[in-house]
């Protein structure tokens, strides 16, 4: 669903109607494409590193520290997949955005009377201007007798100005932007509830889905020194599971991962033996122009999923 007045998307519920046929994901290691050759034709993906430091994602300052380097690794990606057009989805870190799931006992159901009502609710819960903020919502499924609960995504807008501007100098057009913690979600189709994880070089967002319902997204920062990191990891994933057996009455099954540390590595880290851990996306057989770089591939799978 876009949002009127940017495009900044929310979690896919649905063929995704309008987004374009190639994605690609930035990140401080580097972008990541991915596009739709037509006919059928399964994904093509490549990737393009980035220099230490020329991306420092976040909500609090400037996210694209060195321009020319990002707008490079951004179009040497996407080049390789060969676009059908120069709109692209753009997924961008979740430390860059900040998501809530809000209560309301009664909400607005046209978009220019629900905006200002959620952009009042979140002017102390955000460290930065929410009357000037990139926001998009979706009412997330209810029955008559619950509240009605509202998943937001919001954006400091210089911020997202800085990540299209990025896109647009590497010579496309940002036709969407979404977090890859839901963009991941929207290539997860389980009919039951799912436990989920996206792993970042500097964040980790762990959410919880049934159906079309969405009923945790929380993403914390991770320490630098990894085995700060990997504590950190295990509580998050443990703090998940808890309210996954709280809400769903019973533990997790599976785990579902997405992230750029092999998925053996990532359920070694995790440690608990009751769950299985399985990939959003694992990497492709096929498809890939390059190498595949240290950024997952859910977030770009979720980004085309649906698309025509």
């Amino acid at each position: 669903m876009a949002l009127l007045g940017n495009k900044l998307q929310m979690r896919s519920v649905g063929p995704a109607i309008g987004r374009p046929q190639s994605a690609v994901e930035i990140a401080p290691e580097g972008a990541l494409a991915a596009s739709l050759p037509g006919g059928g034709a399964a994904p093509v993906y490549a990737f393009a590193a980035l220099r230490p430091g020329a991306l420092s994602p976040g909500v609090g300052g400037t996210n694209v520290m060195l321009a020319d380097a990002v707008a490079d690794a951004l179009r040497s990606a996407i080049e390789q997949v060969s676009p059908r057009s120069r709109s692209v989805t753009l997924i961008i870190p979740d430390m860059a955005v900040r998501v809530f799931m809000l209560d309301f006992d009664s909400f607005p159901a046209k978009p220019l009377e629900a905006i200002p009502v959620l952009r009042f609710r979140l002017r102390k819960a955000v460290p930065f201007d929410a009357e000037h903020a990139a926001l998009s919502y979706q009412v997330l499924p209810q029955s008559s007798r619950e509240p009605v609960r509202v998943l937001v995504t919001v954006m400091p807008g210089p911020v997202l100005a800085e990540y299209e501007a990025a896109v647009r100098a590497a010579g496309f057009e940002p036709g969407a932007i979404m977090p890859t913690g839901l963009a991941a979600l929207a290539a997860l189709n389980p009919s039951e509830g799912a436990l989920a994880a996206n792993l970042g070089s500097t964040a980790l967002t762990t959410s919880i889905t049934s159906g079309d319902d969405l009923l945790l997204y929380r993403t914390i920062d991770l320490p630098e020194d990894n085995a700060g990191r990997v504590a950190e990891v295990q509580r998050s994933v443990a703090v998940a599971a808890a309210y996954f057996e709280d809400k769903m009455g019973s533990r997790p099954r599976q785990l579902h991962y997405a992230g750029a540390v092999p998925v053996t590595e990532f359920a070694r880290a995790v440690s608990d033996g009751e769950f299985e851990v399985v990939e959003i996306a694992p990497t492709p057989a096929t498809g890939a122009t390059t190498a595949g770089g240290p950024v997952g591939f859910a977030g770009v799978a979720g980004a085309l999923t649906g698309v025509a």
